[in-house]
């Protein structure tokens, strides 16, 4: 377990490290989109014979639903999530405040973006609990044993494309968290170097709507999979 959380902990280091930073410096939406995509390549082949690369709560959340991980091993990745995101974001904000770089809100999630009013609290929370689900559930689908004869060596890749494809949709809305370390990561990195307040006052939007999202995800797949393995079983008898 000890590897594990170091494990995590590391790549969500590195995811907000990494991924906020390209997407606080780059213009482009598809820029930041692909950074974060391609940090959770990096680390699926690298961190995820460790610890499955979860390096998300809400991940990690509907891994417990579904029974592949204890309570006790969800406190612990969710723990090892929280502390390296929070190093990750310390550690770019302070770069920036150190290079006198100005920002609002720098790589944070919100449910008004800068000076644009991109949605209420409802369309964020809906964006979120969508954009999450969708995110979990290709994960879900694409490391399940029946699925690997499909996906293989292919699924760390799906998931990083995957995770492109939802902040290619969330990042002109919410900013696209997903991921509720994440998010309170850059919320408290953007409160302790004086970027701005609003993400702190709205992080608990993009705690619990990625929970909720990765915990649908976990229905729904278990609700398809059952199905599938009981329509298997009935082939079988009739064979």
């Amino acid at each position: 377990m000890l590897k594990k959380f170091i494990a995590e902990c590391i790549g969500t280091f590195v995811l907000v490290f990494c991924a906020c930073g390209a997407a606080i410096l780059t213009d482009t939406t598809v820029g930041a989109a692909l950074a974060f995509g391609l940090v959770i390549v990096a680390m699926a082949y690298s961190i995820g014979r460790i610890s499955g690369c979860h390096i998300n709560p809400a991940v990690s959340l509907a891994f417990l639903i579904k029974k592949k991980l204890t309570v006790k091993e969800f406190f612990i990745y969710v723990g090892a999530q929280v502390l390296g995101g929070f190093v990750g974001a310390v550690l770019l904000f302070g770069i920036f405040k150190m290079a006198d770089m100005s920002f609002v809100n720098p790589g944070c999630n919100g449910y008004v973006n800068g000076q644009e009013d991109a949605g209420g609290i409802i369309a964020a929370i809906l964006v979120e609990i969508v954009l999450t689900c969708i995110f979990v559930f290709v994960i879900l689908h694409v490391t399940d044993e029946k699925s690997e004869k499909v996906s293989g060596k292919l699924a760390g890749l799906i998931i990083g494309l995957t995770l492109t494809l939802v902040h290619l949709v969330g990042i002109g809305l919410t900013g696209t968290s997903v991921n509720p370390a994440r998010s309170l990561a850059t919320a408290l990195g953007s409160l302790i170097y004086d970027f701005g307040t609003d993400p702190i006052k709205q992080v608990w939007v993009f705690i619990l709507a990625p929970l909720a999202g990765g915990a649908l995800a976990a229905v729904l797949h278990t609700f398809l999979t059952k199905d599938s393995g009981e329509e298997a079983k009935e082939e079988d008898i009739e064979q």
